[in-house]
């Protein structure tokens, strides 16, 4: 019995990809975060690890000069996602909604994204990549959700048009 759970812990494990996973030891010089202030608005977003070693991605949105977003974009070599079916996101935010994107390529203009509700305590989201939809500058495209085999770059988005403050800690991102 012993032997078995053994196996079936590994091929677990075998069946997953990490696209990252934060502990108190993370770099992370691959992830960087983009403002509205780069079209003249007023917003800040930062991140840091926290003591714990989650990302902590925190900041203030504000609606001025036409601003009302901030983004947190982690660009990394391809990754092969064509067996898997879902992104999960353990994350702990603060009753605010985000948005989750990836994209294709990392040059590719549109971003394919969802939108998820944070409740303030610890979740594992699950988001389906083939119900993720092209976006580009907040309209969606007249395009197929995702279908690709690959991607190189996710991100984290809150732009919910109002002023406020935002907190959100990413312990991990994973396909299964």
């Amino acid at each position: 019995m012993k032997y078995l759970i053994c196996c079936m812990v590994l091929f677990s494990s075998l069946s997953n990809t990490i696209i990252f996973d934060f502990n108190k030891n993370s770099s992370i010089n691959n992830w960087g975060v983009v403002d509205d202030v780069v079209m003249g608005g007023r917003s800040s977003g930062n991140f840091e690890l926290d003591k714990e070693g989650n990302g902590v991605f925190y900041g203030s949105i504000s609606l001025e000069n036409n601003g009302g977003f901030s983004s947190l974009r982690h660009g990394f070599n391809k990754l092969m996602v064509g067996k898997f079916k879902t992104v999960v996101l353990k994350i702990k935010g603060d009753g605010k909604s985000f948005q989750f994107r990836i994209k294709h390529k990392s040059s590719d203009y549109a971003s394919y994204i969802t939108s998820f509700s944070t409740s303030g305590d610890w979740q594992e989201i699950e988001i389906p990549i083939n119900n993720m939809y092209p976006s580009f500058r907040g309209r969606k495209l007249d395009e197929p959700n995702f279908s690709h085999e690959s991607i190189e770059e996710v991100t984290f988005l809150i732009a919910n048009k109002k002023n406020e403050y935002f907190k959100l800690l990413i312990d991990k991102i994973e396909l299964r």
